[in-house]
């Protein structure tokens, strides 16, 4: 994901080497975060921090997405469908619908992109 000037961290986290998921990403003003957790051709995880204030534009993508809030309240619409996605919770993504995210308050959130399993 590329974010208009917004950093994003591509290093993956350090394996076996344990870390407490909500401290990996910072929160900066007026910027949506991104920090690689995992990058394989498979799928990815990665961990994202939105400002209060900011988005990230509507979007789609060939695969099946799962997110969960790790710290904060998230505004999630799919497929032009608002879901209002509370501290632990998570929602599934899926594949080919259009989506985007709204921070109305702070939020950090893992996303989990799955590539396979689409070879039908």
């Amino acid at each position: 994901m590329q974010y208009k000037n917004k950093p994003i961290d591509n290093r993956e986290l350090t394996k076996s080497q344990s870390h407490i998921i909500v401290e990996i990403i910072q929160y900066i003003p007026n910027a949506v975060l991104s920090r690689t957790i995992i990058k394989k051709t498979t799928g990815n995880i990665t961990a994202l921090s939105f400002d209060a204030g900011e988005e990230l534009s509507e979007r789609t993508s060939p695969f099946d997405n799962y997110v969960q809030i790790i710290d904060g309240t998230a505004e999630i619409f799919i497929n032009e469908i608002k879901h209002l996605l509370k501290l632990g919770e998570g929602i599934i993504i899926p594949a080919h619908s259009t989506h985007s995210f709204n921070a109305n308050v702070q939020f950090k959130m893992i996303s989990t992109t799955i590539k396979s399993g689409y070879e039908n």
